[in-house]
C-alpha cells in the first residue's frame, strides 16, 4: 500500500509576510503556500519542518492525517481567552495536551488507530478550525472530547477526577461533530457523558459585549458568521451555560 501523509496549516490572526512565505518554501518545492496557508501531501519522504514550532511562529491551526491511522489537530489561541489552568484538567497524556507560550495557549489533539479504509486529509481543517472561535467564547466541549478520547484510549486512571462536563454536550454543532469524527471518539461514550451535561440557553448580548467578542474573531471567522446570518443565525446570540440539569 502506498504512503499518504497530509499536512495543512492555516493562519487566522495575521497573514504570512512575503519573507515568511519564502522561508517556508525552503521546506518544500511542491507545497501550496498562500498568505494564510501551507498545504502539502507526501507519498514518499517526510515533512522537514516542525509542526510545533510552525504553529507557534506562523499559524493558528494545523492538521495532519496519515493513511496508517495517525491524526493530529492543533490550535493556537490568545492566552487571555483561554487560561491554562482552565484547560489543564482536560489535558491527559498524548490525546489532548496544552502548552503556554509568551502570548498563546496551544492545544494539541492526537488520535492513533488503524484506518479501516483510505481517508483523505483535504477538507477537514476548514470545519475543525471553527472550534477555535467557540473555545475563545468559553465553549469547552472540544476540550471535553479530547478528555473522552484519553478515557477511551485507557490513559485515565480509574480514580482520576473527571473535569467539568460542559453544557450542550448532547447537542454538538457541526464543527464539534466533525472533531469527534476526526478523533474517532466513540459516539456511545459521548452520549453517556451528555446525559450529565447541563443544557444551554441564549441571551441577547449588550453592544459592549458584542463588540468585545467580535474583536476576538479573525476576518475569516466573521465571514463565516455573516454566511450563517443568511441561514437564520442571529448576531448577538451565543450559548451560555445554565446551572440546572435538563429534566
Amino acid at each position: 500500500m502506498s504512503e499518504y501523509q497530509y499536512y495543512e496549516f492555516q493562519a487566522v490572526e495575521r497573514p504570512l509576510s512575503q519573507e515568511q512565505m519564502s522561508r517556508l518554501r525552503t521546506y518544500s518545492s511542491r507545497a501550496q503556500i498562500t498568505p494564510s496557508s501551507f498545504v502539502n501531501v507526501y507519498n514518499y519522504g517526510n515533512f522537514k519542518g516542525d509542526p510545533n514550532q510552525w504553529i507557534e511562529k506562523y499559524f493558528d491551526a494545523f492538521l495532519y492525517l496519515a493513511n496508517w491511522g495517525s491524526r493530529w489537530f492543533m490550535l493556537r489561541l490568545p492566552k487571555n481567552l483561554l487560561e491554562q489552568r482552565v484547560a489543564a484538567p482536560y489535558c491527559i497524556g498524548e490525546n489532548l495536551s496544552c502548552r503556554k507560550t509568551d502570548e498563546s495557549i496551544i492545544l494539541s489533539f492526537r488520535s492513533e488507530d488503524e484506518e479501516p479504509e483510505w481517508v483523505e486529509g483535504e477538507g477537514w481543517l476548514a470545519t475543525l478550525i471553527q472550534t477555535r472561535a467557540d473555545i475563545m467564547r468559553g465553549d469547552h466541549r472540544a476540550l471535553y472530547l479530547g478528555w473522552l478520547l484519553a478515557l477511551q484510549s485507557g490513559e485515565i486512571d480509574d480514580d482520576a477526577l473527571e473535569p467539568p462536563v460542559p453544557p450542550g454536550l448532547g447537542d454538538l454543532n457541526a464543527p464539534l461533530d466533525r472533531l469527534a469524527d476526526f478523533l474517532r471518539v466513540d459516539s456511545d461514550l459521548i452520549a453517556t457523558s451528555a446525559a450529565r451535561s447541563p443544557g444551554v440557553h441564549t441571551r441577547d448580548l449588550t453592544k459592549k459585549e458584542t463588540d468585545a467578542w467580535l474583536r476576538t474573531l479573525s476576518s475569516k471567522e466573521k465571514d463565516a458568521i455573516l454566511y450563517r446570518v443568511g441561514g437564520g443565525f442571529r448576531i448577538g446570540k451565543i450559548p451560555y451555560p445554565i446551572t440546572t440539569q435538563n429534566a
